[in-house]
């Protein structure tokens, strides 16, 4: 069988499944093409962004704690991942002398920011989710009360198979319902547990800089009296000159 046939033979099934399910199919297919759609362009932007590389983190807070501030800043803006961008515009801003209360305060923002556009569209696709097996449920109902009204008109000479393909065509909205909902509940599951991650991973990177920061300044503070102090056996020399 060549692949033209094949695909004639799939649309002309696609073609049966649309006349035997009515509308709550057709819906249906709507939305599976939606939700298709909406998972792929969340692959693509985890893809672009790189959201789940981390390699990057330590050797930039190094580069920051040996002294190399603009080093690591210009190693993070290579970077694409949303955690790069958050930690650079801490490091700019302590660079800048800015407090660093506000810095924290500015990096949270932009956090916020790039985890909002990572949790873009999860709205739609939980509600394809959500309704879908409902609507397979209502097109079932709606299939068994035509095909009991057939049955019911029959009278005394019933047959049964109007009752049986009534309850079959009946049936596949709900089977073409959940075939829609299980993979839009799993891509959603995926793409919750992949900006959660990542927003654990920004936090985590973004304490670790502000706690080395703060206590590199710590330290430096406390040396600079003790350099500064005169030795009791100068003082005493001073006050006896």
């Amino acid at each position: 069988m060549t692949s033209d046939s094949s695909a004639v033979f799939d649309l002309a099934g696609l073609v049966d499944l649309l006349r035997l399910g009515g509308p709550v199919v057709a819906v249906l297919v709507v939305m599976s093409v939606i939700a298709l759609a909406i998972v792929l362009l969340k692959c693509w932007q985890y893809a672009s962004a790189r959201v789940g590389k981390r390699s990057f983190i330590s050797p930039a807070l190094d580069q920051w704690r040996n002294g190399d501030r603009q080093g690591a800043i210009a190693a993070l803006t290579d970077e694409r991942n949303p955690i790069a961008d958050t930690l650079a515009v801490a490091m700019r801003g302590v660079s800048a002398g800015a407090s660093v209360s506000v810095v924290r305060e500015e990096a949270a923002r932009v956090g916020a920011r790039h985890l909002s556009q990572m949790r873009s569209y999860f709205r739609p696709l939980e509600v394809i989710g959500s309704l879908a097996p409902l609507l397979g449920l209502l097109g079932t109902v709606m299939g068994m009360i035509t095909a009991f009204q057939q049955l019911a008109s029959a009278g005394s000479q019933v047959d049964p198979s109007v009752l049986s393909n009534g309850i079959w065509e009946a049936l596949l909205t709900t089977a073409v319902g959940l075939v829609v909902a299980i993979p839009a509940v799993v891509a959603l599951n995926w793409c919750e547990r992949v900006v959660e991650r990542l927003h654990e991973d920004m936090q985590d990177a973004l304490t670790r800089f502000f706690t080395r920061h703060e206590a590199g300044a710590l330290n430096t503070t406390e040396k600079v009296p003790a350099a500064s102090q005169t030795p009791p056996a100068a003082q005493t020399s001073t006050a006896h000159a």
